[in-house]
């Protein structure tokens, strides 16, 4: 027993030296060199690669990013436990409203632009898609490929979860054409999945499969449609060139919103999201510039 207690107490003090402690929430967010970003899973690993560049430079600056969801991050900002929402969509005048009810006004930047891929399986011979058969395809009014110049297969539907940015922002714009006033749904047997990667892996592998992506996240593992807004218009691929000409018609910007506005270690790193080292890392990810964008 004496044995087992030394053994188990030797075992503590290595466990324990070799882990560096870990400060609580509370502390570190007490400090001014901490700062807790969270939010849009499109942005998730954009913001990863912001951060770890700017703590290079600033090493006394210390940046947690986490993803769930661009609601999520606003909620987060709604009870100040974040700095700093990140959020593929913009804030919703509800949610505007109840940031104001709780005594603050949520401050706006638009720091880079993104264009939502619609993708399939590269064995679908499927190259191209209006915006309206692609709503009608997500509504369920479209079944099957064929009806679509494809093969005579059941056509799977795949969507990211509603608490995303991009699940937002693909209902408004694309199944409900941009019209305020339209209920249009995605179709109940649509498969939700919980992330951008997980939309990936599953047109790679679904011959079957239709989804859509923000442009950064698409890899050669899948086939990109060509889009037109209606019939009379050039069915076009989604890039940097054509979201920076305007060309393409499924973009929008990507935001980060701060608990009124920022100051100190806050307003420095926007400051530097800004400036031309971090949009470089924009455009190295396949999202567009802001500058670049005309913005």
């Amino acid at each position: 027993m004496k044995q087992a207690a030394v053994l188990l107490l030797a075992t503590l003090f290595l466990v324990g030296g070799c882990a560096p402690a870990q400060p609580s929430d509370k502390a570190e967010k007490d400090t001014s060199a901490y700062i807790q970003n969270k939010g849009s899973d499109t942005m998730v690993n954009l913001a990863l690669l912001w951060a770890e560049a700017y703590q290079k430079e600033n090493p006394g600056i210390r940046i947690s990013v986490t993803g769930g969801g661009s609601g999520t991050g606003i909620t987060a900002l709604m009870t100040n436990t974040v700095d700093i929402a990140n959020a593929s969509r913009a804030i919703k005048p509800e949610e505007m409203k109840e940031a104001e009810s709780h005594g603050f006004k949520p401050v706006e930047f638009v720091v880079a632009r993104d264009a939502i891929g619609v993708i399939v399986n590269p064995a679908n011979p499927v190259n191209q898609l209006t915006l309206k058969q692609v709503s009608d395809i997500f509504q369920g009014k479209i079944e099957n490929w064929k009806e679509v110049g494809g093969e005579d297969r059941p056509i799977v539907r795949l969507s990211r979860e509603s608490n995303s940015g991009t699940h937002v922002y693909f209902l408004e714009t694309v199944i409900r054409l941009g019209d305020k006033k339209s209920k249009d749904l995605f179709s109940e047997n649509t498969l939700l999945l919980p992330s951008s990667e997980g939309i990936i892996s599953e047109v790679r592998d679904n011959p079957n499969a239709i989804g859509y992506d923000g442009l950064g996240y698409i890899t050669h593992e899948v086939k990109l449609l060509a889009i037109a807004k209606d019939d009379q218009s050039d069915y076009v691929i989604p890039s940097v060139e054509t979201v920076n000409e305007n060309k393409y018609s499924i973009s929008r910007d990507l935001y980060i919103y701060t608990h009124g506005e920022p100051r100190d270690n806050v307003k420095a790193y926007l400051d530097w999201i800004l400036d031309t080292e971090a949009q470089k890392i924009v455009a190295d990810t396949g999202f567009v510039p802001v500058k670049m964008a005309g913005k």
